[in-house]
């Protein structure tokens, strides 16, 4: 606990900006940011510098063991790093993700793109004379050798292994890894492209690596287990019980393990004799993104969208409670960027995995799980118990009812960037249009009227009791109120840390910033720069 708190009033410390404040405002943070926007890869150089890699935030990251800290290696966004893999000669190598590009740099020499066009290319290893090979996975499902001077194209070696994630060559020179879909361990021959299970039984393993006495340790990202294998008998042995979300594995020279947790945005060390962990690095939140308020008793609750998570946040302390995450065997959640509550429901979408889930307030069971939405970036649930849908894949606001969701209409077609979403006081909607820079009226009927224009990327949107409109203005790094019967923009505060820089191309890979407001009237606003929370209230 003490090694928690010495790191959350770190984190404070590095991230604390002056209040920023309009005349009749004041903002405050009100849960403390965090170094990494999810965390995921991690590599260590023959130095024993710790690297670890952001999709999300699109940063590589250097990470300093003893003190907790973290600074940014390589920046946005061709640090986008899901894997991290060191030649023998110290060259380091990473993959992004989302763009499909894997780069390499030596030492501190210029960064060289090796391949592109491969979307989903994950995991990444050298073998002992330099060779170097990735595989796809989630978005695809094969394995290539890499071109270390990156004139050749990818040469495919095997597909469909069953997610082939994050591997390690062995002391023999065959690849091991996980299996993520199938809870196996699996070695590759990859010179015969030949392919043998070594060990079963995994609920999700997503990475691997060999110590110096050739053990073998695997991360069960399900059961937040670390376990030892046995690589010739297959033979398991639990040597750590952690949290679930784990992402990745690296072991240092002196076979100290360091494990990357998604969910707590932050990182262990974990010592193989004795099962003990240290956290080195932690946030109390991993990525928020949009955000909705319930009010009871004048005590505001935040739900918090958290990408890795679904969280509350106490309005009055910052207390941050922990609902569900990401992967942990039994939980249904998947990757919830925009977040909204009415009554007992929390609505979460996901425009990653075309999701829309409603979620009980009070037990945070899943009550239904809609899929097949295109970019679903916002949803709130109308008078009539349907519920309407941002898609910004089709540009729509699209109304869903019936069982599971079956039955859509498109209530209105044609906006631009459809992110932000909230319910008027009869039957009518407000709409942030991103790519327009305008906020919309959208009635009953599909009729649709521009309140707002000339605006730079808004995004979260919320309503006060007396109907005025509070939207975060991302492009601008400002918040702002508008007035629905007459447009008239009011800035409540500007200078704001949101808007994150993440992949290339805006959105929608991108994390919306999210506004609501309290029954009291106070503001939330959560940062995707820095992973925080923020109120805003009149003076």
């Amino acid at each position: 606990m003490k090694n928690r708190l010495a790191c959350a009033a770190l984190i404070a410390a590095v991230f604390s900006i002056p209040s920023a404040s309009a005349e009749n405002w004041e903002v405050t943070r009100l849960v403390p940011g965090s170094a990494f926007h999810g965390v995921h890869g991690l590599g260590i150089d023959k130095a024993g510098h710790l690297f670890a890699g952001s999709v999300a935030g699109a940063m590589l990251y250097e990470v300093d063991i003893a003190s907790g800290t973290a600074k940014v290696a390589i920046p946005s966004p061709i640090g986008m790093a899901d894997d991290i893999a060191f030649a023998p000669d110290g060259t380091m190598a990473w993959t992004g993700f989302l763009t499909g590009d894997l780069y390499s740099r030596r030492a501190d020499g210029p960064i060289k793109k090796l391949a592109s066009g491969l979307p989903g290319i994950n995991s990444l290893a050298f073998r002992k004379d330099g060779r170097l090979y990735a595989t796809t996975v989630f978005l695809g499902d094969t394995l290539y050798e890499i071109d270390v001077e990156g004139v050749k194209p990818p040469r495919q070696i095997m597909e469909k292994m069953g997610g082939l994630n994050g591997f390690e060559f062995g002391p023999d020179d065959k690849l091991y890894g996980p299996l993520w879909f199938k809870g196996q361990v699996a070695r590759v021959d990859v010179d015969k492209a030949e392919l043998t299970v070594v060990a079963d039984g995994f609920k999700v393993p997503a990475a691997v690596n060999f110590d110096s006495k050739g053990n073998l340790f695997v991360v069960d990202t399900a059961l937040g287990q670390l376990v030892r294998v046995d690589p010739k008998s297959g033979a398991k042995t639990m040597v750590a019980q952690l949290k679930p979300s784990l992402d990745n594995l690296a072991i240092d020279d002196k076979d100290q393990i360091y494990v990357s947790n998604m969910a707590d945005n932050g990182i262990q060390q974990v010592d193989p004799a004795t099962g003990q962990a240290r956290q080195i690095i932690i946030g109390r939140l991993a990525l928020p993104g949009g955000i909705s308020v319930t009010s009871e008793n004048g005590r505001d609750t935040i739900h918090v969208a958290d990408v890795f998570a679904y969280r509350t946040v106490d309005g009055a302390t910052g207390e941050v409670s922990e609902k569900a995450r990401m992967h942990a065997a039994g939980v249904t959640l998947e990757y919830p960027m925009s977040a909204t509550a009415k009554g007992n429901d929390v609505v979460l979408s996901s425009w990653f995995t075309g999701t829309v889930q409603v979620i009980d307030g009070k037990t945070s069971t899943t009550r239904d799980m809609l899929h097949g939405f295109k970019a679903p970036h916002d949803a709130i649930v109308l008078a009539d118990g349907s519920i309407l849908v941002a898609e910004l894949g089709t540009k729509s606001l699209v109304r869903v009812s019936g069982e599971h969701g079956k039955d859509r209409t498109t209530l209105i077609g044609g906006l631009e960037g459809p992110v932000g979403l909230v319910g008027g006081k009869a039957d009518e909607v407000y709409v942030t249009e991103a790519f327009a820079g305008a906020v919309s009226r959208i009635d009953s009927n599909g009729e649709k009227t521009v309140l707002a224009r000339e605006l730079k990327m808004p995004e979260g949107i919320a309503r006060g009791s007396d109907g005025k409109l509070i939207v975060a203005e991302v492009g601008a790094k400002r918040l702002i109120e508008i007035a629905p019967d007459t447009g008239k923009v009011t800035e409540i505060a500007a200078n704001l840390p949101i808007g994150l820089t993440g992949a290339p191309g805006g959105l929608p890979t991108h994390i919306p910033t999210g506004v609501a407001i309290g029954a009291t009237g106070v503001i939330y606003f959560s940062s995707d720069v820095e992973n925080a929370i923020y109120k805003v209230v009149k003076k």
